[in-house]
């Protein structure tokens, strides 16, 4: 094994996530018709406006250069672009070219997600995942997005976390569009893996060349019980079927899920083999998997295993997670980028040091070969997170939800220090 590096090379990059229902405002699609419904665990909590950065951007994009960042990731909003089936409004496609073009101009690298959890409002009810029609949806607004891309040197994430998308959506019914049924989920997975491969095409077409990856959730596994041979399965079972059956699918264009009793398939897809550039990790935490005998079989848990003190969403702090997870992506030959990292730290004192430990994890993995690019941090900002609506804070600046003030936790200064000094900083030492 090589001496773990010391410091980050002058060509890897770091940045910031974010995401556009969370920060933009003003959106109406699939997830603010969930909100009305009163499905988070908050009943009357709204995005609305979330933090304006519709309006804000280039404000944000300041913030962004201020801590040293040279790449933002924003995702396009469908919703926006496509409010009818088959009707673009080309209003908001300007919109986000000129956003796009604001972020190259102020030195930040683009990063793009097609697709990033929410939906127009009418595609559940007429062309949703688990049918065939889904992939020409898709593949029609991806060719519609490819214009706003020319000449920026983006990197493109087609899928934000599919298959969190499609645990929550399809099998747990926790979120849109709330079905619970495996073989769906099943169905719905290869209409994405299909609609990632029709979108790499109609950005090839319009493009020429494209840095084209997916962005993955990835989780570190333990058996709750070590001593229980089921919930040592379940580990076995879970890494290959939620870290990397995606990401095998666009490798070799063979999709394979094996959960029994929960949802598996075995499908070739041709054209999706080799359809990376990179390979996209966003990781957070470790869960503990228990059996429990009803469906789905399987109950989540965090544990604070080394007294660490779980994060105030209730995840562990487990950074010894992050560095197999990128050995373990090492296998598909491809550069990596993390496409997203952070912690919900709501006081905003441990957000130094858990950027501290996971960087030091990525240096680890590059010292072991890992051809790790760059890192971007979720979040920039404070923003609405999903379920739980506004108590999670993941910002590196915080946000006054009421007045929408940003201003600088201490994060901001250790990210600073280590991205412009490109070397890993002690947190005590600023």
């Amino acid at each position: 094994m090589r001496t773990p590096e010391e410091t980050f090379p002058t060509h890897f990059t770091f940045g910031v996530a974010t995401s556009a229902y969370q920060v933009e405002g003003g959106i109406e699609n699939d997830w603010a018709e969930w909100e009305r419904a009163g499905k988070l665990k908050e009943p009357h909590a709204r995005c609305g406006r979330a933090v304006d950065h519709w309006h804000r951007y280039e404000e944000d994009y300041a913030l962004a250069k201020a801590v040293g960042a040279t790449a933002f990731r924003i995702s396009l909003e469908w919703a926006r672009i496509e409010p009818e089936r088959g009707r673009f409004d080309e209003a908001a496609l300007e919109a986000y070219r000129e956003r796009l073009l604001k972020m190259k101009a102020h030195g930040l690298r683009p990063v793009v997600t097609l697709h990033h959890f929410t939906h127009p409002s009418w595609f559940h009810r007429e062309t949703p995942w688990h049918l065939p029609q889904s992939v020409p949806t898709f593949r029609r607004y991806a060719q519609r997005c490819a214009a706003l891309l020319e000449g920026l040197d983006a990197l493109v994430i087609s899928f934000n976390e599919p298959m969190v998308l499609l645990l929550g959506g399809y099998l747990q019914g926790a979120i849109p569009p709330g079905i619970a049924d495996g073989a769906l989920t099943m169905r719905a997975l290869e209409n994405m893996v299909r609609s990632h491969a029709a979108a790499r095409q109609e950005l090839l077409a319009k493009l020429g060349r494209v840095e084209l990856g997916i962005s993955q959730n990835m989780l570190a596994f333990a058996p709750d019980r070590w001593w229980h041979p089921l919930d040592r399965a379940l580990v076995r079972l879970a890494s290959p079927a939620y870290n990397h059956a995606f990401h095998e699918a666009l490798a070799t264009g063979h999709l394979r899920v094996n959960m029994p009793g929960v949802a598996s398939t075995r499908v070739t897809i041709p054209e999706a083999r080799d359809s990376v550039e990179f390979i996209g990790v966003n990781y957070y935490s470790r869960a503990h998997l228990r059996f429990v005998p009803r469906p789905p079989f399987i109950e989540f848990k965090y544990r604070d295993t080394r007294g660490r003190g779980l994060t105030d969403i209730g995840w562990e702090d487990w950074p010894e997670g992050f560095l197999q997870t990128l050995r373990d992506v090492k296998r598909y030959g491809r550069p990596v980028w993390i496409t997203e990292n952070g912690i919900d730290d709501r006081a905003g004192a441990r957000r130094p040091h858990y950027l501290h430990s996971h960087l030091a994890q990525v240096l680890a993995a590059r010292a072991e070969g890992v051809d790790v690019q760059g890192y971007l941090y979720w979040s920039l900002l404070d923003n609405f997170e999903w379920l739980e609506g506004w108590g999670p804070r993941f910002g590196l600046y915080h946000v006054d939800f009421d007045t929408l003030e940003r201003r600088p936790t201490p994060a901001c200064d250790y990210f600073r220090a280590v991205a412009t000094q490109r070397r890993l900083v002690a947190p005590g030492t600023l």
